[in-house]
């Protein structure tokens, strides 16, 4: 029998060999030409301290111009509808995917908007609701917060068989949006003694709203000169007329300087100005005036469904899409899965494919309205990994951002089963990470230091997890670190009581907070631990606290003007040299005329991404050059903005320079660990992590008896948790209340004592399953909360 020889096997096909994304010299923000090789459709950690150029590489750099390469196979006339992206500083960029970014930024900070607008469900909903609801009132704009009933007639001209004939045409859009409220489900009212100062005159200064100068044309002058009041009568003597026209006047045109402006009724103007945005994106003094002047209650014609009364009408076995939308959402997919209806069986499965999701991803507490502005970072993360869930792309790059972020251990793991799903259907996996447990499933590891800032930018490791344990990196020294039970707890000087505590899932829960210790607020995500510290903890002037909204800022924002550190240091150099603090301002008087102080030119290309270059005339150094020949200490302003806080912080401490007040400052940026950064460092250059500390850094100069810290440990690295700890330990040592609100096992294990919450989320949470210290706990073994801290000392 003749013998079959065995065919060679044939040479690997050449679109087998594109199996890594290489990056060559990479310069994005602190990287210092970095050249790494990434595996495709495997799951690569990022690791590294804060600020050490992780966020650079992943997102800044191979994102990105995965992103700009997209957007260049349009046609140059949709790329002048898109956003320019320049190309990022890397020589280099071989091998990129489709890349889909999930960052922690918040999701919209509309009024209007909610978790279920933020995803396809409402969406769905509307069309469901559309199709089965008895009474029918209409399409799916009928079950709309966002569209208004509308309706008008008239004549229109149109030409028929060569004549002109004039016809009568009306229309009607039947929406959903309730009239009183205007689909955002409260109504506000307004406490005009906040606005004004009824005793003065205009003339006077009588406004007290923020911004509005008396020598501003488009605010106060509108009014002063507008010929509806007198501007020099006191506000209280105005006549029924002049009142009426100052609050409540209808729009017109009036001169002013020369200028045609609009004038407008106080009233609407200040819901235009302040009432049309999210309260929680104004910046700090804006929001204490809108809380001050402004009341909010729920509407009450729709009591908060956003929803007029035809929309609330129609329902489906009995529940209306307002009562859909305010079930928690794995209520409600129970209730979608006993529908059965073959006409709009597709969509039926659509939906109940999006509201699994939502329970498979831990955000079943959640309810559909919502409010988007309301989640927290890991909340709108993981509410944007919805629709990637179901997709059926594969080969496409996923950047993730801290995906663990407000998850509690026991959440952990369901969140990486997730991230290797996505990897098992052939994606590439890229996440940034500071956790032990979410590193522990990568396939590939790359650790970027040594330091941050300037200290950072280059790759200390790259390789297998055991490999990183074995290495002398930071992260590699630090990845099995574990805290240990205090021996000793402090004892409490007193309690804040809490009674009847029944904000949002909170089920009449009584407490006693114990005050001058460190106390740790625990619970899986949704537990009702935000709703018991910020909706129940009074905000009165003794309550410091810190949560976790993202700060704001320009490219000419930097930490000292978010600070207030600028403020001191302006006023040394100008008593120094005997001229005005305004001088010493990039966006005041001292500016270079020539960049208007952003130090860079900005050539806008159309379509093209824009260039931006140095200024030759002041070198990038923001300042006129008459204001650079005033020194303080041998320094002008420009170099002490280039001086790192470490560097600052001996300079105005002792000598010809001592600034007191802003040595203060520059103490507490140290204490935080950003003793790295530099002082005119543009803060959209500043990661997570640099950003929530330099905010605590901020509030730290705040007086008051009790901190409450919502997540601090969020963006930080494992050496970082450690200086956290030590800050926590002297605000508790100087005599203050510190209360934080944590899922860090190292944050939990330090407390002097620890309140937990339970025992499941949404409705099935909202009760305090256990008050005691963390050895009582680890003891007990009684709760989530308690096995896992149990686990993490045993380890």
């Amino acid at each position: 029998m003749a013998k079959r020889t065995p065919s060679p096997s044939p040479a690997p096909h050449a679109a087998d060999s594109h199996d890594l994304i290489r990056v060559v010299g990479a310069r994005e923000n602190n990287l210092k030409d970095v050249s790494i090789e990434i595996p495709k459709r495997r799951l690569t950690v990022f690791t590294g301290v804060s600020g050490s150029g992780k966020s650079s590489l992943v997102f800044n750099t191979i994102a990105a111009e995965s992103q700009r390469m997209i957007n260049e196979t349009y046609s140059t006339f949709v790329q002048g509808f898109m956003p320019t992206l320049a190309r990022p500083d890397v020589d280099v960029l071989d091998g990129l995917t489709t890349a889909i970014t999930v960052d922690q930024q918040r999701m919209g900070a509309d009024p209007r908007s909610t978790v279920g607008t933020a995803t396809d469900a409402n969406a769905m909903l509307r069309i469901l609701f559309s199709r089965l609801g008895k009474p029918h009132i209409g399409s799916a704009k009928a079950f709309s917060f966002n569209v208004a009933s509308i309706s008008g007639a008239g004549a229109v001209t149109v030409q028929k068989a060569g004549k002109t004939v004039k016809e009568r045409r009306s229309f009607s859009i039947t929406g959903g949006m309730c009239a009183r409220c205007e689909g955002r489900g409260k109504v506000s009212d307004i406490d005009l003694t906040q606005l004004y100062d009824d005793s003065k005159s205009l003339s006077e200064g009588a406004f007290t709203i923020p911004g509005w100068k008396s020598d501003s044309q488009w605010t106060v002058g509108v009014y002063a000169q507008s010929g509806f009041v007198d501007p020099d009568k006191p506000i209280r003597r105005y006549t029924k007329k002049e009142m009426q026209d100052f609050l409540y006047g209808e729009p017109v045109k009036v001169r002013v300087n020369g200028i045609n402006l609009t004038y407008e009724g106080l009233i609407p103007k200040i819901q235009k100005s302040f009432l049309s945005k999210d309260k929680e994106a104004m910046q700090p003094h804006i929001r204490a005036f809108v809380e001050r002047a402004v009341t909010f209650t729920t509407c009450p014609d729709c009591d908060g469904t956003r929803l007029n009364e035809g929309a609330r009408s129609s329902k489906i076995k009995r529940i209306s899409i307002a009562d859909a939308c305010s079930m928690e959402i794995r209520d409600l997919a129970e209730w979608v899965r006993g529908l059965k209806e073959p006409s709009v069986a597709p969509l039926l499965a659509a939906l109940q494919q999006t509201l699994d999701s939502f329970v498979e991803i831990g955000l079943g507490y959640l309810s559909l309205d919502r409010p988007a502005g309301t989640l927290s970072g890991g909340e709108a993360q993981r509410v944007k990994m919805i629709r990637h869930l179901g997709s059926s792309l594969t080969d496409v790059t996923y950047v993730f951002d801290e995906p663990t972020i407000g998850l509690h251990p026991h959440d952990i793991q369901r969140m990486n089963n997730l991230l290797l799903r996505l990897r098992d259907k052939g994606n590439t996996v890229l996440v940034v990470e500071h956790k032990p447990e979410a590193i522990a499933i990568a396939d590939h590891v790359v650790d970027l230091g040594p330091g941050a800032g300037t200290a950072g930018g280059t790759v200390c490791y790259e390789g297998s997890l055991e490999g990183l344990r074995g290495s002398k990196t930071v992260t590699g020294r630090h990845l099995d670190d574990r805290a240990t039970l205090k021996e000793t707890v402090r004892e409490s000087t007193g309690a804040l009581k809490i009674r009847g505590a029944n904000a949002n899932n909170l089920q009449k829960v009584n407490v006693d907070i114990p005050l001058g210790v460190l106390t740790v607020i625990t619970g899986v995500a949704g537990s009702g631990k935000s709703s018991l510290v910020h909706g129940s903890i009074p905000a009165d002037e003794g309550v410091i606290s810190v949560d976790q909204t993202p700060i704001k800022g320009s490219r000419r924002s930097n930490p000292a003007t978010y600070t207030g550190l600028l403020e001191p240091i302006r006023k040394a150099f100008a008593k120094e040299n005997g001229v005005k603090p305004a001088l010493f301002s990039a966006n005041s008087e001292g500016a270079c005329p020539t960049c208007n102080g952003a130090g860079v030119i900005y050539t806008d290309l159309a379509m093209m991404a824009g260039v931006s270059t140095t200024c030759e005339d002041c070198e990038g150094k923001r300042f006129d050059a008459s204001v650079l020949d005033y020194h303080l200490g041998g320094r002008d302003i420009s170099e002490v903005l280039a001086m790192s806080v470490t560097e600052a912080e001996k300079f105005f401490g002792a000598g010809e320079a001592r600034t007191p007040a802003a040595h203060k400052i520059l103490e507490r940026l140290a204490d935080v660990g950003l003793g790295y950064l530099t002082l005119g460092q543009p803060l959209t250059t500043l990661s997570g992590g640099e950003r929530q500390r330099l905010k605590l850094a901020t509030h730290m100069g705040d007086k008051g008896g009790v901190y409450v810290l919502d997540e601090p440990t969020t963006g930080l690295h494992l050496a970082d948790v450690e200086q956290l700890l030590g800050l926590l330990d002297r605000l508790v040592e100087s005599g203050k209340s510190v209360i934080v609100i944590e899922h860090h096992q190292a944050v939990m294990a330090h407390a002097d004592w620890i309140i937990d919450l339970g025992p499941g989320a949404g409705h099935d949470g909202g009760k305090v399953v256990f008050e005691g210290t963390p050895a009582d706990l680890v003891v007990a073994r009684s709760t989530l909360t308690g096995e896992h801290l149990a686990e993490y000392v045993a380890d």
